[in-house]
């Protein structure tokens, strides 16, 4: 993927659906910036921009419950993202501690 193609909007975002490698179940709605998306294509472990924190989220980091990459695809019009990870951790996606 090449971020260099990404439309981001006016506050430098795109939208990612994360999706179950596996089962194909949708996992989460979120957003990436320039940085959060570059980070995830360096590591293979899901980094995402939180709107309210205003900074860089790493899935997993506080909960254990990661992302790893396993596929990433652009829409034809290079302004959605969607990723096929791997959940790791308690299985959960959600911060409150749902599978999706």
């Amino acid at each position: 993927m090449d971020i260099d193609s990404i439309t981001f909007n006016d506050q430098g975002l795109v939208p990612v659906i994360t999706q179950d490698a596996e089962s194909g179940e949708v996992l989460m709605f979120a957003w990436m910036s320039r940085e959060s998306l570059a980070e995830t294509l360096r590591t293979g472990i899901m980094t995402y921009w939180s709107r309210s924190r205003r900074e860089l989220w790493v899935k997993g980091r506080s909960s254990g419950n990661f992302q790893e990459v396993r596929e990433a695809f652009v829409d034809c019009d290079s302004d959605c993202l969607l990723f096929r990870v791997a959940q790791k951790g308690k299985q959960a996606a959600c911060h409150k501690g749902y599978r999706s």
